[in-house]
């Protein structure tokens, strides 16, 4: 064996162990993840606001926002907040309002703007409507169980937490795009979040939801602090931490709509959260290919050649498939179909190409408004930026 047919064997061998280690690394962080616990007695007496910020009718937005007007916990009003007059999303709000007539409910209509973020723009604008000192913040695109707020806001009595945080399990509209994109969030961030927690860290905010104290908030400099930063849900946890607070990852699992028709569109999302990861962690984005698999183990084989290098592949592959049976089985879509899980390997060495893409580009959008990943101002030469 030549110098370098002995280099390409090894490096193959390295290609394998890695995505064999990281696929059975996210495996054993599936099971560890115990997708619900009762709250302790007692913890639904507190009263909550939660607050929604919303921006134009999506797909399903009434049926999204229903689930939190069917909540099991005794004491809780809902506050939504648009910042147009003509927001579709009023007309939904007022159909809620008529399904659910006893449901504590607020509509906020106010167009001022704080900041660069228009999202953290809608919640200074809404924050001062809540009556209560417990609230719980959740993206429009989110639905709920009927425990859901009385789980997640368990851990606020806890006086250490200071913010409780979310995963979210896809659910996917037809077409294969949305697939896709039902397979970034199951098949690859759900997981690398489960990893990084398992090791310990707590270094994370997910807009799905976010839970904390009045007080909290008021620490950290309120809404305002966030008010131009693109990373918003990121930043609320990252600054309660350094406040000395606990952020929890809940054992709750909320699902989040995946509709996208077009590759452009989903492209443009990912490449949104990509560039996102790179700004606030460069070093751990620079080695994200690690959680690649499907391309590490396929390649990996090939350069090893040798029977060694296929054992370690097939373990990592069928590591990969039973942790994707075991998350859309736990999910509300059942058990997956074959085509499902044929999607992984697709989809990874789609992810392989957003993240290098990923590496440049200094701005993202969002909502037809160009962000600065520097959290800088935000470009609203668009007619809709705030539509």
């Amino acid at each position: 064996m030549t110098d370098a047919t002995w280099w390409i064997h090894s490096i193959g061998y390295g290609l394998c162990v890695a995505g064999a280690a990281y696929a059975c690394g996210a495996a054993f962080a599936l099971e560890r993840f115990q997708p619900r616990k009762p709250a302790p007695a007692g913890a639904a007496t507190r009263a909550v606001s939660v607050l929604k910020p919303l921006c134009g009718a999506e797909p399903r937005l009434l049926s999204n926002l229903d689930t939190f007007c069917r909540q099991t916990h005794p004491d809780y009003e809902i506050v939504f907040g648009v910042r147009s007059p003509v927001d579709p999303a009023i007309a939904v709000v007022e159909t809620l309002r008529a399904m659910h007539p006893s449901r504590d409910i607020t509509l906020v209509v106010d167009p001022s703007v704080h900041g660069s973020n228009p999202k953290v723009s809608n919640l200074i604008n809404i924050a001062s409507h809540a009556r209560h000192d417990w609230l719980v913040l959740a993206d429009s695109d989110i639905s709920v169980d009927p425990d859901y707020l009385v789980d997640v806001c368990a851990p606020l009595a806890d006086p250490c937490v200071g913010v409780v945080t979310c995963l979210y399990h896809a659910r996917s509209a037809s077409g294969f795009w949305a697939r896709m994109g039902g397979e970034f969030i199951d098949g690859w961030f759900a997981p690398s979040v489960r990893v990084s927690a398992a090791m310990g860290s707590r270094n994370f905010g997910f807009g799905a939801t976010l839970a904390l104290r009045r007080d909290t908030l008021s620490a950290i400099g309120g809404f305002e602090a966030l008010r131009n930063r693109l990373a918003d849900d990121f930043w609320l946890a990252e600054y309660a931490r350094r406040q000395g607070l606990h952020t929890v990852l809940s054992s709750v699992v909320v699902h989040t709509d995946v509709t996208e028709q077009r590759f452009a569109h989903l492209w443009q999302r990912e490449i949104r959260w990509l560039r996102t990861i790179r700004t606030l962690n460069p070093v751990g984005f620079a080695f994200v290919f690690v959680t690649f698999s499907w391309p590490l183990i396929a390649l990996g084989a090939c350069l090893s050649h040798a029977t060694p290098g296929f054992a370690i592949a097939g373990i990592g592959a069928a590591a990969r498939l039973v942790s994707r049976w075991r998350t859309r089985a736990r999910g509300d879509a059942g058990p997956p179909r074959l085509l499902d899980l044929a999607l992984g390997p697709i989809r990874d060495l789609l992810l392989a190409a957003q993240w290098i893409a990923a590496f440049t580009g200094d701005h993202v959008l969002w909502r037809n408004t160009s962000l600065s990943l520097h959290d800088k101002a935000v470009d609203t030469s668009h007619p809709n930026a705030f539509e």
